[in-house]
């Protein structure tokens, strides 16, 4: 896929899309934009007490949320990033202008993409949002006409990159450098 200068100026002046990631068809948007944040919140019908998994390009964009990374909590996201694996970290200096993000007990879940193309979007975007295309409680969309049946003329932007059937990443939190599994994804993972 072509990396599009019309994607990342829409998305950096607060757009929505939906892409392909490295699991599914996201419903994207810049995770450090308020506006575009909540949009998604509405398009998908999603609880407010629901964080959104945050796609980065790598560990040094964990800052921006008020992470900071011990040797072994580095270790395990080199185990497994880049991938389909979402983590979900402890975010305790997290700024309070990022309530809108819906923190639970000061943690949020992050992904480091293994696809170029994505990974590339990334590092000239900035963090994204990027729940999956449906509306809450609704298959996730496989194709860009079913995205488009849940969305419509909503979202800016549609890219089509054919039938994804996947599952949705693995999602695991870490409790005193343990790794615990709260969702088996397109990756297995054992506790």
């Amino acid at each position: 896929m072509k990396m599009s200068d019309d994607i990342i100026i829409v998305l950096k002046n607060g757009g929505v899309g939906v892409l392909p990631t490295d699991t599914i068809y996201g419903l994207v948007g810049l995770a450090l934009d308020k506006k575009a944040v909540e949009k998604i919140y509405k398009l998908k019908k999603r609880s407010p007490q629901k964080p959104f998994i945050i796609l980065i390009a790598g560990t040094e964009y964990l800052k921006k949320f008020g992470v900071a990374l011990n040797e072994s909590t580095r270790n395990i996201l080199q185990k497994f990033w880049p991938g389909p694996v979402s983590v979900i970290l402890r975010c305790p200096k997290i700024k309070s202008g990022l309530s809108y993000l819906r923190p639970l007990n000061k943690t949020l879940a992050f992904r480091c993409p293994k696809d170029k193309w994505l990974n590339n979007l990334l590092k000239e975007t900035g963090p994204l949002v990027a729940p999956s295309a449906n509306i809450e409680k609704l298959l996730p969309a496989e194709t860009i006409k079913q995205a488009k049946e849940y969305f419509d003329d909503n979202v800016d932007f549609y890219i089509d990159a054919g039938t994804i059937k996947g599952a949705p990443s693995a999602l695991i939190s870490l409790e005193n450098g343990k790794i615990k599994v709260l969702r088996q994804g397109k990756t297995k993972i054992k506790n």
